[in-house]
């Protein structure tokens, strides 16, 4: 029976008109053949680069700037020009690219290495090999290329937080020893003060060029949005208004433009599952729920155990009061919660430091407040809609084993 109903399903579905003519456009991945608001960011990339094809080492690059401000899009577009050019005058030219986030690719210093040197060709095994013989292998692959090589590390601040910065003062350094090729990094970090933070040695061999991408704002997010969805959308598919919004709500988000082509293809999405012959202003807002809800609910579920410990009573005291919270309340309720889901408790200042990321992810709002001779605390307020708060309680709940007895048993 149930059998009979998804054909059916499945089988009205494939008859239904679609509002989408091509849904790829409003994905990241995709490439746009005109890239709108990045002139001058292109252009530095591309004079920095250009040496390349004279078969002289660029300078190693580092691109900052907040999620969805062009870093990945644009360097990619260079390189893909560069490569172009490379091909049809036979230059000995290779630009290889590689995202640290991707785990078990790019997550420890051994894969990063292993996945480069396959990249030429070279076969590694996942694990075994000693670390040092990995880099030797890449390296004689480097050597019989005699090619300029340009290795663009994209989410390079997830690599090091993982592995050490010690690796890219490794690829930094290779260039002594190579006589044949030469390789040179484009570093792309979300985090701006990431550098801030690398091994000064580390910081004077790799930052030798720094470009930052501002944010986007409302009428540029607005003119991208509207040359994506003529291509992705079919004619006469979109309520007046629905552009404006989704850049609004995208522009007070820094200028993220990939949030905004995110919103508007949820949106269709939305709209396509009630039916609807447009997509209406009303959809943004459901589209902005849903995303919201399904990225807090992912983040808290993906984060380490203690992360989860120290969100838990949070949620719990601001159910209990009508007041703002105090480090010191969540941290006498977050060692109950150890006890009873069997985690270590961490020291007061490393929950603090917790605290400060919960702070940042946007989860909650932390005030440092003066309390005199007493010192100095935060005042904390949840930043996050009823709805989500109670389905990231029973999320907590199951991760961190606390039956409805035992949430009887915390101090509250």
């Amino acid at each position: 029976m149930v059998e009979n109903n998804l054909n059916n399903f499945f089988e009205k579905f494939l008859k239904k008109d679609s509002l989408f003519s091509n849904k790829k456009v409003l994905q990241s991945s995709y490439m746009p053949g005109e890239i709108n608001h990045r002139d001058d960011q292109i252009n530095q990339i591309a004079q920095i680069l250009a040496p390349a094809l004279k078969t002289d080492k660029p300078s190693n690059l580092f691109i900052y700037g907040k999620t969805g401000t062009g870093k990945t899009l644009i360097s990619r577009h260079v390189a893909e020009q560069m490569e172009n050019v490379a091909k049809q005058r036979d230059i000995p030219l290779q630009i290889f690219y590689l995202n640290c986030k991707l785990k078990k690719i790019a997550d420890t210093e051994y894969r990063l290495i292993a996945e480069l040197a396959r990249f030429f060709g070279k076969a590694i095994p996942p694990t075994g090999l000693p670390t040092d013989e990995v880099y030797n292998i890449f390296f004689s692959a480097l050597e019989q290329e005699n090619k300029i090589i340009i290795l663009i590390l994209d989410e390079i601040d997830q690599l090091i937080k993982k592995a050490g910065d010690e690796i890219i003062y490794n690829l930094t350094r290779i260039n002594q020893d190579l006589k044949k090729s030469q390789l040179s990094i484009i570093g792309i970090s979300n985090d701006l003060m990431f550098a801030n933070n690398l091994d000064p040695r580390v910081k004077s061999s790799l930052s030798e060029e720094e470009i930052v991408f501002p944010p986007y704002n409302a009428v540029q997010i607005q003119e991208i949005l509207k040359k994506r969805a003529e291509i992705g959308f079919k004619s006469g598919t979109i309520e007046d208004g629905v552009i404006q919004k989704c850049a609004a709500y995208a522009a007070r988000e820094h200028g993220d433009a990939r949030r905004a082509l995110e919103l508007l293809r949820v949106a269709g999405e939305i709209a396509e599952r009630k039916n609807q012959e447009k997509l209406l202003i009303e959809n943004i807002d459901e589209a902005e729920d849903k995303i919201e809800r399904d990225r807090m609910i992912d983040m808290v579920k993906t984060h380490p155990k203690q992360f989860q410990a120290t969100l838990y009573p949070i949620l719990l005291l601001s159910q209990q009061k009508d007041n703002n919270i105090f480090t010191g309340d969540i941290y006498e309720l977050y060692k109950d919660i150890c006890s009873v889901s069997g985690l270590r408790p961490l020291t007061q200042r490393r929950v603090s430091d917790i605290i400060a990321e919960l702070d940042m992810l946007g989860i909650i709002n932390a005030k440092v407040i003066s309390k005199g001779r007493f010192g100095r605390t935060r005042e904390i307020s949840l930043s996050l809609s009823k709805s989500i708060e109670k389905k990231i309680l029973t999320l907590l709940d199951e991760e961190l084993g606390i039956s409805d007895s035992n949430r009887e048993k915390l101090k509250i």
